[in-house]
């Protein structure tokens, strides 16, 4: 293993400054950075800054969105995403999605795929809350043509928003909200998906990586429970026409008697291991078809699972007590350096299968041609450093570090 006690910052680098300001002050360097974004862009009379988890705290290979809570966090992926500061730079819609629903909220994630693109906001039945009405106010989101010009999709029981032609996706409980969502995704997409991820709403941390992948693939996510499949679920997977199904958690939280259920409405496959960590890093670098054995791997058209065993990758960073940041995190799995989501089991330790993973795959080398020539990593942390220990960011930045190839 490389030594973890390198640099953790470059000096001259504005995000840095502000996050010591931010750690050692609480100078507040996310408001600078809001209110400086809508004043040059928008001058918008409604107060940007309160509540948003813009990314401030920054390594030379990470970056942190330093969110209190998920509603903040995605509040702020949301903006990084889509900066809303120059035409093309909006997004055509915006998701709101349940906070108190984290099945709902995971399963809005596909609608981040084409052709809707949409990030998501969260919020409860009342009024937005604060962060979330700021970021939607900076996002402005333009209209999608894919959605008959809606500007903004509220799953679920959420805050009504003056202003913006919506649509809704209703559901009488998560089950009927995953399939719901699924039929509004075909339905701007113009046919089903023919893959199908399938997780449990008995333990959240073992779906939560089903977050990125539904947003970078367009592949809707369907939820099971340990004793079945509820009929709105199955009715879904008919409409799917025998799809591919793959099931994410090991037995002892998806058991093998519901596979067998599942076998009735197309072809299954079990991606998973016996902890949180262990079944994200599993979904990493699964793929179907498989790769072959000591050959280079990657995702292909037509394939199914992120297959990351190589280098020059996004990755993002969860704690599996937070399902909420998976939802809000799903925009980065499928923009900018894309890559799957990492689940921690605590605060303050990255997991033994995390950490392997980032040492098998992850590292970065360079020859004689210099570091120039290198792949290069980028890492994302969502949540602030009560969730997510600043020593955990450290380790990760310097996993991330390219490095000369022996």
């Amino acid at each position: 293993m490389r030594s973890p006690n390198r640099s953790l910052s470059n000096p001259g680098s504005l995000l840095v400054l502000l996050a010591a300001c931010l750690v050692l002050a609480g100078c507040g360097a996310a408001t600078t950075l809001i209110r400086t974004r809508t004043e040059s862009a928008a001058q918008s009379p409604v107060s940007t800054s309160e509540g948003i988890g813009f990314p401030v705290l920054a390594t030379k290979n990470t970056t942190r969105v330093s969110g209190a809570d998920p509603t903040a966090d995605a509040a702020g992926v949301a903006l990084a995403v889509f900066p809303s500061t120059v035409p093309g730079t909006h997004p055509t819609a915006v998701t709101i999605a349940p906070s108190d629903d984290w099945e709902a909220a995971i399963a809005a994630s596909v609608l981040m795929a084409p052709p809707i693109r949409a990030p998501i906001l969260l919020s409860g039945s009342g009024a937005l809350p604060p962060a979330s009405a700021n970021a939607l106010n900076l996002l402005a989101p333009t209209g999608s043509g894919s959605i008959d010009g809606a500007q903004l999709i509220r799953v679920g029981s959420v805050a009504a928003v003056k202003g913006l032609h919506a649509a809704s996706i209703p559901g009488s409980d998560p089950y009927a909200l995953a399939a719901a969502i699924d039929r509004f995704a075909t339905a701007a997409a113009g046919k089903p998906s023919p893959d199908v991820v399938i997780a449990s709403t008995d333990d959240p941390a073992y779906a939560m990586p089903a977050a990125g992948w539904a947003a970078e693939s367009g592949d809707p996510v369907l939820f099971v429970s340990s004793s079945g499949i509820p009929p709105v679920t199955q009715a879904a997977l008919i409409a799917h026409g025998r799809p591919h199904m793959y099931v994410l958690g090991p037995p002892t939280v998806i058991p093998d008697s519901v596979l067998t259920q599942l076998r009735r409405y197309g072809t299954v496959a079990r991606v998973g291991a016996e902890d949180p960590g262990a079944n994200s890093v599993a979904f990493a670098v699964y793929r179907d078809p498989p790769c072959a054995v000591d050959q280079p791997c990657a995702h292909v058209p037509g394939s199914f699972g992120w297959a990351m065993r190589s280098p020059g990758h996004g990755y993002t960073l969860l704690n599996g007590t937070r399902p909420l940041d998976a939802a809000a995190s799903a925009p980065l799995s499928a923009s900018g350096s894309y890559g799957p989501q990492l689940v921690l089991d605590t605060a303050n330790q990255m997991p033994s299968a995390v950490l392997n993973f980032f040492l098998d795959y992850a590292t970065p080398g360079y020859t004689e041609e210099g570091p120039t020539a290198a792949v290069y990593n980028h890492g994302w942390v969502i949540g602030d450093p009560s969730t997510i220990a600043v020593s955990v960011q450290a380790e990760m930045d310097s996993l991330l570090e390219v490095v000369p190839q022996k």
